[in-house]
């Protein structure tokens, strides 16, 4: 096995030995022999381990003998004691899956504190197998099915392709101690129930269970990538940036085979998880939308509009006083007087100056707001406005104001307002350019 592990080390984590790591040291079988088999293949770790105080003495006997182990070997120790169980409570999650919560953001923080690279785990075949078979009697997709990941951030688990049985043989072989949790023997957890009941039975029954699970989980890892490089290059073309946000054909995805796995795989990381209201989406009317915590999904027209939701400033509204040449935030203009009327463009106008009420605003819209379009006569209500200029329901929130009291002076970067514009006769020009 240590040849293997060697082997395998040198294909798969070739820098490992140029980094500085720690290696999660539970006592169990499985980490002392990954403890052990490191050790012998160079690799010096910092040792971590979690107190779960879930079996009063137990739990300490087991925290002692690895201080010790630790001494005995020369290695840097870092234990931590947990209250589980109130933990457990406080999230209203079981005590494994708190344990688990526990223990990785633990290693995480403690691998940052201390400047270490990389965490190992002791995880192995077996385990995969267990995560296999629990995943797909809950319902999963191909992503399920693979079970545990050899690396995932700085977590690696040089161990997977090691069955128990291979662990259990170089345990004895090389005379390893380890404790033994007694826990792990009751099967009133459902992946205890596997490990000593199920699993047992089909290796019984099929003499190369092992190795025809490990090519299984190699062609879903082949069939993964394949899927995951044909999300990723619908998203290269149909995903298009637009003012920072992304624009998304739904005729590109009515077309799509599969089309649960595609909204699943391209709007799950958003935190759209429904795949229902997805669809009902894909058929509403212009302007329907969709939340999750953190983006916006709306319906435009034939498109998805896909943002990022961001809480509003404290002021919706900014003031402009007459002495000021120019302002940044929350966009950029500039003003200036002029005793000559410039040549105006959709980025600039020129008002008389005598017309305006300062200090002046920037604000959003309202749905009584109207405003005199230059060019046109008579008066028009903004939302009518922006409808006949086919402004997506993003444009429309994004669209700011210049105001003279409640009357709009410029849509900006838009259309005017024609009561306020210089004209031939004008003595006070006020030329405003705006820089997007």
């Amino acid at each position: 096995m240590l040849q293997k592990f060697k082997k395998y080390l040198s294909k798969n984590f070739s820098t490992l030995k140029d980094q500085k790591f720690l290696l999660a040291l539970s006592g169990g079988l499985d980490s002392c022999v990954l403890l052990d088999i490191c050790l012998k293949a160079g690799i010096r770790p910092v040792l971590a381990h979690c107190n779960f105080q879930l079996r009063p003495n137990e739990s300490d006997a087991d925290a002692q003998w690895i201080q010790t182990l630790a001494v005995e070997k020369g290695l840097e120790i870092h234990i931590k004691n947990f209250d589980t169980q109130a933990e457990a409570d406080r999230a209203k999650v079981s005590i494994q899956m708190a344990a688990r919560d526990l223990r990785y953001k633990w290693f995480v923080r403690l691998s940052a504190e201390l400047g270490y690279d990389q965490i190992l785990v002791a995880h192995h075949a077996d385990d995969a197998l267990e995560t296999f078979m629990i995943n797909t009697m809950r319902g999963t997709g191909l992503k399920g099915l693979l079970g545990i990941p050899e690396q995932r951030g700085k977590i690696y688990r040089p161990l997977l392709s090691f069955t128990r049985k291979e662990i259990l043989q170089y345990a004895d072989e090389n005379k390893i101690q380890w404790r033994e949790d007694g826990s792990n023997a009751k099967t009133d957890y459902l992946r205890n129930a596997l490990r000593h009941e199920v699993i047992p039975l089909w290796k019984q029954k099929e003499e190369h269970f092992d190795v025809q699970f490990q090519e299984t989980l190699q062609y879903l890892s082949q069939a993964q990538v394949l899927l995951e490089k044909l999300v990723e290059d619908f998203k290269t073309t149909h995903f298009v940036p637009e003012n920072g946000n992304f624009k998304i054909s739904v005729d590109a995805l009515e077309n799509l085979t599969s089309l649960d796995y595609y909204l699943h795989a391209l709007f799950g990381p958003y935190g759209f998880k429904n795949l229902n209201d997805l669809k009902q989406l894909m058929q509403s009317q212009s302007g329907k939308q969709l939340f999750s915590p953190t983006h916006r999904l709306i319906k435009d027209r034939e498109c998805f509009l896909l943002t990022v939701i961001v809480k509003s400033p404290e002021t919706e509204s900014y003031s402009i006083d007459p002495v000021l040449s120019s302002i940044e935030t929350p966009l950029k203009l500039s003003f200036s007087v002029q005793k000559i009327r410039q040549n105006e463009d959709s980025k600039s106008l020129c008002l008389d100056k005598s017309t305006l009420k300062f200090p002046l605003t920037l604000r959003k819209w309202k749905q009584s707001d109207y405003f005199y379009p230059n060019g046109m006569k008579g008066r028009k209500k903004l939302s009518k406005y922006f409808k006949d200029e086919k402004f997506s329901l993003v444009e429309k929130e994004s669209q700011w104001l210049l105001c003279s009291g409640e009357d709009i002076v410029w849509v900006i970067g838009k259309r005017a307002d024609q009561r306020f514009l210089a004209h031939a006769g004008t003595e006070k020009k006020w030329f405003i350019r705006y820089d997007d």
